[in-house]
């Protein structure tokens, strides 16, 4: 109960974010707007794991340097969002990102990248992929 509980919660602060973005960029650029907002939750993220404490300070040695460059994507994610938002508004740009997220896990899954444990998909994961790509295709209309 709850990694679902924080998912939804992840997945609202998706959506607002790519709303306050989209926003932002308006008024300053969207490259700005990514700036201002990856700085933002480093600044964040590091006032919380000042107090929160639930790691090893000395576990940033530890990690895969291919690993490091997740933040990096973070850029790509803001841009892409907030340029999608402008051109096709906040449910179909939600609706396609959402899209995309799973099929690119059930790429990782299959082949067990990252480390993953392997997983065999099979026909309802296709048809619930299937019925999610449906959904935005009458989304549009």
């Amino acid at each position: 109960m709850k990694g679902i509980i924080f998912a939804f919660i992840g997945g609202a602060c998706i959506t607002l974010q790519g709303v306050a973005n989209a926003r932002i960029s308006q008024d300053i650029g969207t490259w700005q707007a990514a700036t201002i907002t990856q700085f933002t939750g480093f600044l964040m993220a590091l006032v919380i794991a000042l107090f929160v404490r639930d790691g090893k300070k000395h576990g940033f040695r530890k990690v895969n340097p291919l690993y490091l460059i997740g933040g990096g994507f973070a850029a790509f994610v803001i841009f892409s969002e907030v340029t999608a938002i402008q051109s096709i508004g906040v449910t179909l740009t939600i609706s396609a990102l959402l899209i995309a997220q799973l099929c690119l896990t059930f790429v990782i899954d299959i082949k067990g990248w990252f480390g993953v444990a392997k997983q065999k998909m099979k026909l309802p994961q296709f048809i619930g992929i299937g019925m999610m790509i449906l959904g935005v295709v009458v989304l549009k209309f």
